[in-house]
């Protein structure tokens, strides 16, 4: 597993320069085709989180793994990252076009908080399926943004806002209920959200000797200085799962991925998520997917081959 992408290596990775504008204080958003970086000559996406949001626009069909979720798009759709969900694409080749949008936290300073939209939380839907008319939707708010940041307006990063915007609040009309049932309003969602967040925090693991250190619902609790019944309530009322439930799923996800990819030892990534004992790392994949985790490799290699 890799460190955080930061947007310099983004840069580095996919283009090979690095913009001359490319600063924190001023903030930074960037819009592309995708169209170049797809098709059979297309580099993998790696796995791992960064550390700026992007909206990606595609027609055609793929896999994207998540940090909680397995996403097959089967047509169209548009995707939603975040710094605190790491993901990988697969099966690019599949996709004909779309678009791509970058931005970081500081380029909306002052424009609202729309990392509390539900699109950007943890629990939220980060992909949405899109009919061909919902396609040309976006597809229009991407040719205006690729028009407005050629552009020699003065004021042409405050349209650019604007459109990033509107683009999240049609994909947020699109998914009504998760539109509202995760925004931060009270103080248990607040409590469930930074619990959500020191979760996610904690992956994906950067190598077979990291650790993860967080894996009770004491543990958070204790983290987070509030009572664990306390924690246990807030997160049901806001989630409608059990805190057990979401560590319990987010270390299943996280072991199938790197089992997945299959660099490390069963021994080696049952260790790294925290089991004292292999046989217990056993018993705990079995009853939450299904497979033992050897049986679940073979499975993954076989489908990949």
């Amino acid at each position: 597993m890799e460190q955080v992408e930061s947007l310099r290596e983004f840069y580095e990775r996919k283009f090979n320069w690095i913009p001359e504008n490319l600063s924190k204080d001023w903030g930074h958003f960037n819009v592309f085709q995708l169209d170049p970086y797809i098709g059979s000559g297309a580099k993998p996406v790696p796995y791992r989180r960064r550390d700026f949001y992007k909206i990606t626009l595609v027609k055609g069909s793929g896999t994207i793994y998540y940090a909680n979720k397995i996403v097959k798009v089967k047509e169209n759709a548009i995707c939603f990252s975040n710094p605190l969900v790491p993901y990988q694409w697969d099966s690019i080749e599949k996709i004909s076009t779309g678009y791509f949008c970058i931005f970081n936290q500081d380029f909306f300073q002052q424009y609202g908080n729309f990392s509390a939209y539900a699109l950007y939380q943890p629990t939220g839907t980060q992909v949405i399926e899109l009919s061909d008319v919902g396609y040309e939707q976006f597809q229009v708010l991407f040719e205006r943004m690729l028009a407005e940041i050629n552009s020699e307006y003065i004021h042409k990063y405050d349209m650019l806002r604007n459109l990033a915007l509107e683009m999240m609040h049609t994909a947020l009309k699109l998914e009504p209920a998760n539109s509202s049932r995760y925004t931060p309003g009270n103080a248990n969602q607040k409590i469930a959200m930074l619990f959500l967040e020191l979760l996610e925090r904690q992956f994906p693991i950067e190598g077979a000797q990291n650790k993860i250190k967080l894996k009770t619902p004491s543990d958070f609790a204790n983290q987070l200085a509030v009572h664990v019944n306390h924690l246990n309530r807030a997160v049901k009322e806001t989630t409608m799962k059990t805190t057990s439930q979401l560590i319990a799923d987010r270390i299943s996800q996280e072991a199938k991925l790197i089992l997945a990819q299959g660099e490390w030892t069963i021994t080696e990534i049952a260790d790294a998520l925290g089991f004292n004992e292999i046989s217990y790392f056993n018993q705990f994949f079995k009853k939450h997917v299904g497979l033992s985790p050897v049986k679940y490799r073979k499975n993954i290699s076989h489908e990949k081959h």
